[in-house]
């Protein structure tokens, strides 16, 4: 059995905001990098952060947590937070718990980006 691979890039937008993209599987086992990365991403004075996870292919509770873990990081720090190409099954998960109402969503990350324009 391989172990599950992730990998997250960071760049910043021209428009701005933090791109966070996401591909692969997110799990107990490399949880720790998107938390890494979410550490290091620039936040605050109002800027952005958008998560793409069009490339994930699985993702369960403890992948969950860092994204509930992220948003109040950047709550604290004054940034928004968005969650870009979730997959259906992602969605509905995150429908059944609720959280559709504490994360905004959007289908892809130019629907996403383009929600933070003025």
């Amino acid at each position: 059995m391989t172990e599950p691979t992730l990998t997250v890039e960071q760049q910043i937008h021209q428009a701005g905001p933090v791109v966070l993209t996401v591909t692969g599987e997110l799990d107990h086992h490399t949880a720790p990098q998107l938390s890494q990365a979410l550490d290091h991403a620039p936040l605050g004075d109002g800027r952005a952060l958008v998560i793409d996870l069009s490339g994930l292919a699985y993702c369960d509770s403890t992948g969950i947590t860092v994204l509930v873990t992220a948003y109040h990081r950047a709550q604290s720090a004054g940034s928004s937070l968005s969650l870009a190409g979730l997959s259906h099954d992602l969605t509905r998960v995150f429908q059944t718990v609720g959280l559709d109402q504490v994360f905004t969503l959007h289908p892809g990350l130019d629907d996403a980006l383009a929600a933070l324009r003025p």
